[in-house]
């Protein structure tokens, strides 16, 4: 089974207006091009797997996604918010959400929260 879950992902981030609006440092696969921008968001393929065989061949595929929310202390204020749009975004992908954590990065000052999302493509 052969699907481009990034570029869907991608797409349909840059598409939304409302996300564009809050998330001025932009969207991001795995690294991000300026890198005192935020706030920002970085997603990166945790897995993407086959599943469902059937006569030796792949029905389905598992794909993970990891969607980060980088801000600094005088852009957070719309962390929340973001991470709301985030989760509308890929439910609406049909992706369900797994985890999530809030994390602060002590020796650069950068909050972190890491929200985890599969699908299985059929």
């Amino acid at each position: 089974m052969s699907l481009d879950a990034k570029k869907e992902l991608s797409a349909a981030l840059i598409k939304n207006k409302e996300l564009k609006q809050l998330v001025t440092g932009g969207f991001h696969n795995l690294v991000a091009d300026d890198v005192a921008a935020f706030p920002r968001v970085v997603f990166s393929e945790i897995t993407n797997r086959d599943q469902e065989y059937r006569d030796n061949h792949s029905a389905a595929s598992e794909v993970r996604f990891q969607l980060s929310i980088f801000s600094k202390a005088d852009t957070r204020k719309n962390e929340t918010e973001i991470a709301k749009q985030i989760d509308r975004l890929m439910k609406d992908l049909g992706y369900g959400r797994y985890d999530s954590v809030d994390l602060y990065e002590t020796d650069t000052k950068i909050f972190h929260r890491g929200m985890r999302y599969v699908k299985t493509f059929f």
